[in-house]
């Protein structure tokens, strides 16, 4: 394909978003944007072509970002497999999550429901990771 492809149709052919009106209403929003590289990427309408080498870059909502360059051209959705070949990841590490008081938020430990009570073992592992948490800040 000599005139590239749509952004919006590439972005949900290689599984970028769900459905391809998702992808259009990201570009109109403004939240796609294209270039040769990262940094001189400028903002790109639904219609805008995407070609081999391009950057790709998504804002999605809390600070994530996803940036892709394009290795091949799908007009078509296909499966995850091949999609994932279609493009190479360069996104950034997402930023750590704060809590209210500015420390980084560390997820709570889970168990599974109905696994019964905790063993002994179970309980000091659990101290464990409670005294680190207070300690650490």
């Amino acid at each position: 394909m000599a005139g590239g492809v749509r952004v919006d149709k590439w972005l949900w052919s290689v599984r970028l978003f769900k459905t391809r009106t998702a992808a259009n209403k990201a570009c109109e929003q403004g939240k796609v944007s294209i270039g040769s590289s990262a940094d001189d990427a400028e903002i790109a309408k639904a219609a805008r072509r995407v070609d081999v080498g391009d950057h790709v870059t998504i804002r999605r909502g809390r600070g994530v970002v996803t940036v892709v360059e394009v290795v091949d051209l799908l007009e078509k959705r296909v499966g995850a497999k091949v999609a994932v070949e279609a493009y190479v990841d360069h996104s950034p590490p997402p930023e750590p999550q704060l809590d209210a008081f500015g420390k980084e938020y560390l997820p709570q430990a889970t168990r599974e429901a109905g696994s019964g009570r905790p063993t002994k073992r179970d309980r000091r592992q659990i101290d464990r990771l409670r005294d680190h948490r207070t300690d650490s800040g």
